[in-house]
């Protein structure tokens, strides 16, 4: 489907991305409509927005499904908005397996429409700068990533065995910029303190997950889940063989919620969907492949497998 120049969006989901998704798409002058659910009419009258009761009446009546809500229902309604040949923004993680995600990516080319992963750290400057950078420190040697939020509000999050999980929702970011940077994964090796009981996590929980790439370098990723009011920080370092480069968001001097740009870099959200409209409308590549999106999850798959084992997995 060819994207009109107001483009009409269509969101599912109306948690705690969903203002960021819905101030990116109306800074680009589209014409957005949400699926009623709990917190849509709330967000419709902040935005001035519509909602929208059912969800094939949603699918019709716009020309891009964006999905942000809860990671197992992701397939389901990206096949529906794919066969009314709609293209589809799909928020992290694209499904709860590669497996899943491979199917999506699949149903997106057989229908002909345009799927984008919303990996939306690959938009963020810092991270940018540390990609456009890394042949200036020479063979890429050792990688580290560690990100600290406060622990999310919904329930979901911590099902880890129904599509929740720490490495699931919030390592997932790092484990893209990984890949990103330094390429293909051949080993994953991973631990979580404290271990899920019953397919359940509860916070404050840490896990820490070491992949080897293809080209011999480490990359040593860290998330955490800890107590409400906890700031938001990311921090990577990109060692090479003749130097290295750092990112942190304390550098910048000010707090910001787990869901917001720094004050000082321009808005991510609305960058990634920026570009995703004008591959659509150029036939091009966005930042982010459907590849990239099924990449991330076959990481996250091998470190729960990993966790399961006690031991590492090999891809």
């Amino acid at each position: 489907m060819e994207i009109t120049a107001t483009a009409r969006v269509g969101i599912v989901g109306a948690g705690g991305i969903a203002p960021v998704h819905i101030a990116g798409w109306l800074a680009l002058g589209a014409d957005v409509g949400i699926l009623r659910r709990t917190g849509a009419e709330e967000l419709a009258g902040r935005y001035d927005i519509r909602v929208v009761d059912d969800l094939d009446a949603l699918i019709d009546g716009c020309e891009v499904v964006d999905i942000i809500s809860p990671t197992t229902t992701h397939l389901d309604v990206a096949r529906r908005a794919f066969v009314a040949g709609r293209h589809v923004v799909c928020e992290k993680p694209l499904a709860v397996t590669a497996s899943d995600a491979r199917a999506m990516v699949d149903a997106a080319a057989d229908a002909g429409v345009r799927l984008f992963p919303a990996h939306v750290v690959r938009y963020f400057e810092g991270y940018r700068r540390l990609h456009e950078q890394r042949d200036s420190i020479g063979t890429l040697l050792e990688l580290t990533f560690r990100r600290t939020v406060a622990a999310p509000p919904s329930a979901w999050f911590y099902a880890q065995d129904a599509g929740g999980g720490l490495i699931r929702d919030l390592m997932i970011h790092d484990l893209d910029q990984a890949l990103w940077l330094a390429g293909p994964v051949v080993e994953v090796s991973a631990t979580q303190d404290p271990p899920a009981v019953g397919g359940t996590v509860e916070p404050p929980v840490s896990a820490h997950v070491t992949l080897t790439h293809a080209n011999g370098a480490i990359s040593h990723v860290r998330a955490d889940w800890f107590e409400p009011g906890t700031p938001f920080r990311s921090t990577a370092e990109v060692t090479g063989a003749n130097g290295s480069l750092r990112f942190d968001t304390a550098d910048l001097g000010v707090v910001r919620e787990g869901y917001l740009p720094p004050a000082s870099e321009t808005d991510p959200y609305r960058g990634q969907l920026a570009d995703f409209l004008d591959a659509v409308r150029t036939g091009g590549a966005a930042r982010v492949t459907p590849e990239d999106g099924v990449a991330a999850v076959a990481l996250v798959d091998a470190a729960y497998a990993s966790l399961a084992a006690g031991r590492p997995v090999l891809l």
